[in-house]
């Protein structure tokens, strides 16, 4: 086996190559990942991986700009597999020409599972979630999500009770899969 081959197809992370957001090709963990056998990849829209059409959206947008700026993404996410059940997912791309940035690019993918467990949140709660990951106040995330510091406020309270956290940081240190 030519040692790039191997490379790719036995790495310790989900790889995927994507062409307009339409998968060329995956390694073998990421077939493990989503329960999906490698093969059975190709040709598929990686929106069959995402958690719900909403987020294959809106995420879509927000790659796209950053890959039109960098050529690089990276966020940690909800994703879905095969049999339906959802868990995180750490996720970086490299898009091979950032002024077209989703004509080709090269994705991996970690599954955060045994770290951070996936309790049901809806698409806001999820993006409320992220944002405090990032250290955002809620008078930050209620200016990115259009939302009022009031609103942000009642979900991130929501969190808080859904993941049994006491305080902010650590409802931040059960999101991010740190030991408390």
């Amino acid at each position: 086996m030519e040692l790039n081959a191997l490379a790719f197809d036995h790495a310790p992370v989900g790889l995927c190559i994507l062409e307009n957001r339409i998968i060329q090709r995956v390694n073998l963990r990421f077939g493990e990942m989503f329960a999906t056998p490698a093969e059975a990849c190709a040709n598929r829209s990686i929106a069959d991986f995402y958690a719900s059409d909403e987020d294959f959206q809106k995420l879509g947008e927000k790659v796209y700009s950053t890959l039109g700026g960098t050529g690089r993404y990276s966020d940690e996410r909800v994703m879905q597999r095969r049999d339906g059940t959802l868990f995180w997912c750490r996720v970086r791309g490299q898009s091979t020409s950032p002024d077209h940035p989703f004509q080709k690019s090269v994705w991996s993918f970690a599954d955060l599972s045994e770290d951070r467990p996936v309790v049901e949140l809806t698409q806001r709660e999820r993006e409320v979630a992220i944002l405090t990951c990032r250290g955002m106040t809620s008078k930050e995330i209620g200016l990115e999500l259009e939302l009022s510091y009031r609103t942000v406020e009642e979900y991130r309270a929501r969190l808080l009770r859904k993941f049994g956290a006491r305080k902010l940081a650590e409802l931040v240190a059960k999101l991010s899969g740190m030991p408390l």
